[in-house]
């Protein structure tokens, strides 16, 4: 379904009405002060409530969370609340906005971010609290995604970084025997990979979060700020030149649909449950994508499960080449988290943020592997070369615009409308001049 400037406008000016009226009520939108303690000077007793999104934060994190949550605030309860990536923009609009009903603590995407912090919908992290967390030792471009005039309002969750998984066996058989050196030569390689049966490379048409890649690797933005006012780049040279090679290689590389998202890449290079043969060379996923790779194996609970690329003759990954070598910048995965400015109980959810970001809970995110917000228990993702390609490319890592706008970009799926025309085989340079005009309006909210 087509979507247009109107759809995305709507949804940030409806993020903007709701939690400005929320604001006038007197609930302090924002605002730093907490309701008086109770005599004891503990937080009063209550329950609260925290969104997670998707099934990225694995069961027994949760389970930690939940019961550390209750020893250590006696009387009070967690409870965690799945939501799906697909509807969270409105669903996060509708409930911040609801004094009697907001959940306490939520997980945001780090694109999505800057629009909520811009509108006033989370709690202020005061300076004090800012160190208690963490402070310089959290991964600063996911704290600046969350701050807002010279404040703090949410904080990194955990980071992710994408890179490439590919099938080692399909490779050598093809005659490729070592890893790309250059972006150009990633290119030559997964095109001479491809055949009626196999995508060298297997990639959407319309995924833009790994695309943009391409863009970031020749030296490409997808928009400027000047004071406060955002401009969409796509027309700059740097970028229209990233983008051509990115339908280049779309064209070549790839058999999935030009409609096609992100979704599960990793069924493309696995081989079927039935013993049919994989469909893709290549994937470009994030690091945690491991434990849905690899040969079916039945785990200690009777499951049946992939063995996480056990087989290293058959499976491995390296990072995605920049144009000159070494490796490109990539689209940093992962989210931020915040306390909702209209939490009934803020000294609570100040209390599960405590416990989100101790020592024990940020080396059970590395164990996971999840990125820990705080650097000082990267550590805990490991030495081997899963953990090292993906600090690696973390460090290479750069996230898209933090314009107050950027949610309603991707609520109304304008990436993915842009993307889908590239690979169709559109004027690249005609296409970028078409979407800036599109896209500059709706990274200022208008």
């Amino acid at each position: 379904m087509k979507r247009n400037r109107l759809v995305a406008t709507t949804v940030a000016s409806t993020i903007t009405l709701a939690l400005a009226l929320t604001a006038c009520g007197g609930s302090g939108t924002g605002d730093a002060s907490s309701p008086e303690p109770n005599d004891t000077g503990a937080a009063e007793a209550g329950n609260i409530t925290l969104w997670l999104n998707g099934a990225d934060t694995p069961d027994d994190l949760r389970q930690y969370l939940v019961d550390t949550f209750a020893k250590e605030n006696p009387g009070s309860t967690l409870t965690i609340e799945e939501q799906s990536w697909t509807d969270l923009v409105p669903k996060l609009t509708t409930a911040l906005a609801d004094k009697a009903n907001s959940p306490d603590v939520v997980e945001i995407g780090n694109t999505q971010a800057p629009t909520f912090t811009a509108v006033g919908a989370f709690r202020e992290i005061t300076p004090d609290f800012f160190e208690e967390l963490g402070g310089d030792n959290l991964l600063q471009s996911f704290v600046a995604a969350g701050d807002f005039d010279g404040k703090h309002y949410a904080m990194p969750y955990y980071f992710g970084s994408r890179y490439m998984f590919y099938r080692k066996d399909l490779w050598t058989a093809a005659g490729i025997t070592e890893t790309p050196k250059t972006l150009a030569d990633f290119v030559d390689d997964v095109k001479k990979l491809r055949t009626d049966d196999l995508s060298g490379f297997a990639i959407g048409g319309q995924d833009w979060r790994n695309g943009i890649s391409w863009v970031f690797a020749n030296g490409g933005e997808l928009a400027t700020v000047d004071g406060t006012e955002w401009t969409s780049t796509l027309s700059d040279p740097n970028t229209i030149k990233g983008l051509e090679q990115w339908q280049d290689m779309f064209k070549g590389a790839s058999n999935l649909p030009t409609t096609a998202k992100d979704d599960a890449y990793w069924d493309f290079i696995n081989d079927g449950e039935d013993g049919s043969p994989a469909t893709g060379a290549t994937i470009m996923a994030p690091a945690w994508a491991r434990w849905s790779i690899g040969d079916l194996t039945t785990n200690d609970e009777g499951k049946t499960v992939r063995d996480g690329m056990a087989d290293d003759t058959k499976f491995d990954i390296f990072a995605l080449p920049g144009v000159d070598g070494g490796v490109a910048p990539v689209f940093a995965g992962g989210s931020n988290i915040a306390i909702s400015a209209n939490s009934q109980h803020p000294q609570l959810a100040e209390n599960l943020m405590r416990i989100i970001f101790s020592p024990e809970y940020q080396k059970m995110l590395g164990g996971a592997g999840l990125g820990p917000a705080n650097s000082e228990y990267v550590s805990s993702l490991g030495d081997d070369k899963f953990a090292t390609t993906m600090i690696e490319t973390a460090q290479n890592s750069k996230l898209t615009p933090a314009a107050p706008g950027w949610a309603a970009v991707e609520g109304a799926n304008v990436y993915e409308e842009l993307f889908q025309k590239i690979a169709e085989g559109g004027d690249v340079t005609a296409l970028a001049k078409e979407y800036d005009a599109k896209i500059t309006p709706m990274l200022n909210g208008k």
